[in-house]
Formats: C-alpha cells, structure tokens, sequence
C-alpha cells in the first residue's frame, strides 16, 4: 500500500479479511488493451465471500509482531510474511482476515520473483528499494497474481488487498492507459471472487466509478490529507467499507491531529486510523 502519486509511506502491506474457494482460469478474452484481458468483462457477483458493510470497523498492520488484542471486524496483513497460526487466531476470534500483496510492483525479496519475466519489470518506485513498477499487461504478472490468490485461499485468507493499481497513473516505465489498468483491476477482482475472496480497491480514486461493481471495499492512504475522500463515497453510498489510514506523524502528531482528522471522518462516513508511516504497532487511534 503505497500512496505513490504524491506519498511515499513505506508499507508492505497486509489485510485480512473473509473468504475461501478455488478456481483459476485463464486470461480475460475479447482484449482491446493489448494484455488478453478485457476491459469490459462483467464483475462476477454470485459466490460465498464476505461482503463487509459502511460500518465495519479494522485494523492494518504490515510490520512488526501483529497485535491480536484490537476489538475490530478485520485485520489487514500481508499474506507472506504472516503464518496461517495468525490467520487461524484470528478466525478463533471472531475476526475476517484480508492479506495484503502487491499487484502492481515487483518486490525482490517475495519468493516468487523468479516467475516474473524481467521484460515485465519497470522503473523503481521512488523511495522503495527493491520495489520496480509491473508491466499489468504482461502474461508473466496475471499468472503470478492468480498464484498468489491460490495462496491466499490456501492460508485460510478472507479477501485480499492488492497494492499499487494505479501505474497508469505512475511513471511506471510503460505506456499504460486508463484502459489497460481497468482491465488489470477487474481482472483480479474477479479472480478473487472467482476463488470466494473478497478484495479492496487500494487507492486509484478516479477509476472507483467503473471499478465499484468489482469491489468489496476501498483501501485508501490518507485521503482526507489529500481531499480525494469524495471520489470514494459511492462505496460508502453502495454500504462498502472505504477504510483509510492518515500519518500525520508521531505519536505527538497523530494526538494533535485527531480531533481534526475525525470529525473529516465522521462526515465522510470512512473507517479511518491514523497510523505510524510503518504500519507497525507502535500507536493506533481509531476514529470509530
């Protein structure tokens, strides 16, 4: 999760939510954007996943000892770096369970880099080492992502959260168009349902008119700092969850925030926290 247009906030991210199943599939036919993927490929409505509510209060932590002692609905990890003991504690306790990857960038330190094809890889993030923007057309990254949805149903994840969907909207390196990230987007919205996963659309505001039919949830960095809070209220208006995250600082800062930061919230209707950049656990206010 990363806010990468204007914010670089250091997060290997990680969600939790609800869901199982399985099915693979192949490549969205019918094309138009150069990938084999169709943009315009109808969201796929009727499964068993979880579909989490305007009122559904989380939690997102992506680094550190994951605390498990927060009365909230969902816990957001990553999928690789947490053990299905996690995922199962969790569940013990009531909790839906979304697992964080990336969809959009390249992380050298993930145990699948080998099956990328480097013809896929493009510019750095800024301010992410080891991290490279995906060429989403490119048959090598719509296998590695259905392989990491395989893995989600395989820990016993609820949903999932992909990060950077929007290198379109990034110098990446390719010539991608709104177009192409579409057809990416709803492609792994609906391998996800396809497999009873639920999944977040992470940022990528402007694209939330089209994408809303293929969602559960947004994710969203900081977008009461950025006022882009109203491109997300029609999931609040379809009863999906916009759950945000502000960083304001240290903990000082967060404390002098709040009051400010909330009362934006309680307007906007989002599940917003205010968080360390790290998203670790070292402080945590929750507007809710």
């Amino acid at each position: 999760m990363k806010h990468t247009t204007r914010l670089l906030s250091p997060m290997v991210a990680t969600f939790l939510l609800l869901g199982c199943g399985g099915g693979d599939g192949g490549d969205e036919g019918g094309g138009g954007t150069g990938s084999g993927l169709d943009p315009n490929v109808p969201p796929v409505v009727d499964g068993d996943w979880v579909r989490p509510t305007a009122s559904t209060t989380w939690q997102w932590q992506l680094s550190g000892t994951v605390n498990t002692s927060y009365d909230v609905d969902v816990y957001d990890i990553d999928l690789f770096r947490e053990p299905v003991a996690l995922i199962d504690e969790l569940h013990a306790d009531g909790r839906t369970v979304i697992c964080y990857f990336s969809g959009g960038s390249f992380e050298d330190w993930r145990p699948d880099v080998a099956d990328f094809d480097p013809a896929a890889l493009g510019t750095d993030l800024e301010g992410w080492a080891g991290e490279q923007w995906l060429d989403v057309r490119d048959p090598s990254v719509h296998a590695v992502m259905r392989a990491r949805l395989d893995l989600a149903v395989d820990k016993g994840c609820d949903g999932v959260e992909p990060d950077n969907m929007d290198g379109y909207d990034n110098d990446s390196g390719f010539d991608l168009t709104a177009e192409d990230q579409l057809a990416f987007n709803r492609f792994i919205a609906n391998e996800a349902h396809q497999r009873d996963l639920a999944v977040a659309l992470k940022n990528d505001g402007p694209q939330a008119d089209e994408l809303l039919a293929y969602f559960d949830m947004s994710v969203n960095e900081e977008c009461h700092q950025f006022d882009e809070c109203g491109d997300l209220l029609i999931f609040v208006d379809a009863d999906k969850p916009v759950f945000n995250a502000e960083y304001p600082g240290d903990l000082a800062a967060a404390e002098a925030a709040e009051t400010d930061i909330c009362a934006e919230a309680a307007n906007a209707d989002t599940r917003t926290l205010i968080l360390p950049l790290e998203l670790d656990d070292s402080y945590r206010i929750s507007c809710d």
